[in-house]
């Protein structure tokens, strides 16, 4: 449990409060003593790394003699690396990163669930008529793998798998026609997107089952990734929550809309069968001194927004540590799109831009900017937009307008499923993450109020909009 009766932690998470701190605090000794002890070694090893990612970059966006003199500069500055004097300094800051990493997982279990403000939710009667619909390609064969449909099938639910030739949306559209009265999708973002948008215009309950490969929608729903099987409880009796949905030139989308050159890599020849060799070849076009950046759209000023080599458009705004980790929402109910830019003009802006990615804060980055907007629109210097709407690839009409469709989505989630975004449970910065540990240590809650206020509220009356709050 991850309260007592009275609403207080448990000794477990007063234990792992404990234990991140302290682990918190020792990587910090051993980053001191490490300046303390080697300072000249780490500041040269500093220097000649930030030589090494700025060299490769220069390396991998540019052709011809350039690309051989940086490839040369880049060797160079590695082989003095591996020269440099007492190196194990490094196993002093492995030690570190891997005390930060233990600090991370122990607050995970120490915070729980009390910083999250999950939605307002409704109690609801089982589908007497539901379909599940399975895209068995998706994530390599979770489907499959985790016999959705076999399952199905014995909780009464009619499975509807999904063939190559078959048109997805015409399946929806069918076992609507024969009476479904809640639709399910057992797919990636891109396939939730469609038999979302088909529920959606038929004001049907929809199922989320996690069965593509990254699964965002479902993890920002709160639905376990790693056990697709234990969503079609949804289709039971379950609990209802509204949720918005993105839309991009007339397309509905439930994760995200990429343009720039993230959009442009997908549509590449080859990028699925050789994704290594294709990123090489594509990177001076995209990122080298003659990259074009037709792109044009305002800022959160309203104003034209300098030219950037990627854009991202979230249904809901990301909260974003990482560029890899392609960001988490804490709400998908807000009525709002989250932009995201990140420019990369110069070759030293690399080693700035990577620090920042590894430290979890991008936003550090100066060529990052995120803003929230009900609408964003934009538009190109060529006819034709590249975009990626959940993943994947599409070319559509300059201008391109995105806007949200706040609470169209009337979702089913089980009730015992957590219900909450792990980023809606995660503090904003070290100091409200130590206070929340520190209050958690001393037998209180991480957010501060009193244990007897609730933390999920449930409604018996009919379907409810987002909770604004």
């Amino acid at each position: 449990m991850a309260k007592r009766a009275d609403g207080r932690p448990t000794v477990t998470r007063q234990v792992a409060a404990a234990i991140s701190l302290a682990a918190s605090a020792a990587s910090l000794v051993v980053v001191l003593g490490a300046l303390i002890r080697h300072p000249l070694q780490l500041v040269l090893a500093v220097l000649l790394l930030g030589s090494v990612l700025g060299a490769g970059w220069a390396a991998l966006v540019r052709r011809g003699f350039a690309r051989a003199a940086a490839a040369t500069a880049g060797i160079a500055a590695a082989v003095l690396l591996g020269l440099l004097p007492g190196l194990h300094a490094y196993a002093l800051l492995a030690t570190a990163a891997g005390l930060v990493a233990l600090s991370f997982a122990a607050a995970r279990t120490a915070l729980g669930h009390d910083l999250a403000r999950t939605p307002r939710i409704r109690r609801a009667e089982p589908a007497s008529a539901g379909v599940l619909l399975l895209n068995p390609l998706s994530g390599h064969g979770v489907a499959t793998a985790s016999r959705l449909g076999e399952r199905a099938r014995a909780l009464g639910i009619r499975p509807i798998e999904l063939h190559v030739d078959d048109d997805l949306r015409e399946l929806a559209e069918q076992a609507v026609a024969d009476g479904a009265d809640m639709l399910g999708m057992a797919g990636g973002d891109g396939s939730q997107a469609v038999v979302a948008d088909v529920a959606r215009r038929h004001d049907l309950p929809f199922v989320c089952v996690p069965a593509g490969t990254r699964n965002h929608f479902a993890r920002d729903l709160g639905l376990d990734r790693d056990a697709p099987a234990e969503a079609l409880a949804a289709f039971g009796e379950a609990v209802e929550r509204r949720v918005d949905l993105g839309v991009a030139g007339g397309r509905v989308f439930v994760n995200n809309v990429s343009l720039g050159a993230y959009a442009a890599l997908v549509r590449a020849p080859g990028y699925r069968e050789a994704k290594a060799a294709t990123i090489a070849g594509c990177l001076p076009d995209l990122f080298g001194p003659d990259a074009r950046r037709p792109l044009r759209f305002p800022g959160p000023d309203g104003d034209p927004a300098a030219a950037a080599d990627i854009v991202l458009v979230s249904n809901g705004p990301y909260r974003l540590e990482r560029l890899t980790g392609l960001g988490r929402r804490e709400r998908l109910d807000l009525g709002v799109l989250g932009i995201v830019t990140v420019a990369v003009g110069r070759v030293r802006d690399v080693p700035e831009l990577v620090a920042a990615e590894l430290c979890g804060d991008i936003a550090r980055f100066p060529g990052y900017r995120a803003w929230s907007t009900p609408e964003f629109a934009v538009e190109s210097a060529d006819p034709l937009i590249d975009v990626a709407v959940d993943g994947e690839p599409q070319r559509l009409p300059s201008p391109l307008r995105i806007g949200v469709l706040p609470g169209v989505l009337r979702v089913r989630l089980p009730p015992d499923a957590p219900g909450t975004s792990p980023a809606a449970m995660a503090p904003k910065g070290v100091r409200r993450a130590l206070r929340a540990l520190l209050r958690v240590l001393a037998g209180r809650s991480a957010r501060g109020c009193p244990p007897s206020v609730p933390r999920r509220s449930v409604s018996n009356s009919g379907p409810v909009k987002g909770d604004r709050r």
